[in-house]
């Protein structure tokens, strides 16, 4: 198993929220809706993120999905102070990372600990919510953010809702990027870590390949928990299905995850930009795009 590969997945999850009036830390947390009685609420999912290790994830040293995913958000985003609506903003690394550069950022996520975490950060505003559903007001954000909410929405339908609700809150013109999970991740993680010799994980692996279903009945902790991988064609499918305009799907991470040693080459600034020029280049060849861990999805408000 390669040194320093993390998981593939992540926490930046979207199921529906609780009501909060002030989080740890006295930051005040907006009041967001939250439809309990026409949602239903995976329990599985909502128990892997109460475990509170995304924000660990991608702090505990480089990590080359978020350093790549801002290369890819500074490429596309308008420039600030443009308004961000961050769903399923997780514990609010993004949304720090964009409030510091001048951005006006509104984060929403249903766990609990998330709005916590997300909240007692500071510098953006705060409330839980749903992604299939968002109170925002119509045509109010630059820019809206799905880093994660289209991994646990399982059904075609909700995916679709919730890209529709972000275009709906999007300006004109306004960009949508959109994070998922690519088809292809379990198996490349499977044989890179060693994962394919552990109990049940074959099993999974294979219907991940044939469905883009992922499943975890035995709820082992590395496997990750329900989920969608998508395919390149059907994020941009998605993407142009609910009325947005398809600007790219690049891959974010592509196959530099799996390399040998290669958090440990992030941390030197000359071989960081050398592997972030790297994925530059190959982003574009379609042979390439599935050999990741996740793809970004560009699109824009017509």
């Amino acid at each position: 198993m390669p040194e320093g590969t993390p998981p593939f997945w992540s926490a930046r999850s979207l199921w529906p929220g609780w009501l909060f009036g002030f989080a740890p830390g006295g930051q005040e947390v907006l009041q967001g809706r939250a439809n309990l009685s026409a949602v239903e609420i995976d329990a599985e999912i909502l128990a892997h993120y109460a475990e509170g290790l995304e924000h660990g994830r991608l702090t505990g040293g480089p990590s080359l999905e978020m350093l790549r995913t801002q290369v890819l958000l500074e490429r596309f985003l308008p420039v600030p102070p443009a308004r961000v609506l961050d769903v399923g903003g997780a514990s609010g690394l993004y949304a720090s990372w964009l409030a510091g550069r001048g951005y006006q950022v509104h984060l929403i996520d249903p766990v609990p600990l998330h709005i916590e975490q997300a909240a007692a950060a500071g510098g953006f505003s705060v409330a839980p919510g749903d992604a299939r559903d968002l109170a925002e007001a119509d045509s109010s954000y630059d820019a809206v953010l799905l880093l994660g909410p289209l991994y646990h929405l399982t059904r075609r339908a909700d995916r679709l809702r919730a890209l529709a609700e972000a275009r709906r809150v999007a300006r004109p013109g306004g960009v949508i990027a959109s994070a998922v999970i690519s088809r292809y991740a379990s198996t490349l993680d499977g044989f890179f870590r060693g994962f394919i010799d552990k109990p049940g994980f074959t099993a999974l692996m294979a219907e991940d390949l044939r469905t883009g279903q992922h499943r975890n009945p035995g709820r082992a902790p590395e496997f990750f928990t329900t989920a969608y991988f998508h395919s390149r064609d059907d994020i941009a499918g998605e993407i142009i299905a609910a009325g947005l305009q398809l600007h790219d799907v690049l891959p974010i991470e592509g196959p530099l995850h799996w390399a040998p040693g290669v958090q440990d080459r992030l941390a030197n600034p000359a071989q960081r930009q050398l592997i972030l020029d790297s994925l530059a280049a190959m982003e574009h060849d379609p042979s390439m795009a599935g050999a990741t861990a996740h793809l970004l999805a560009i699109g824009r408000r017509p």
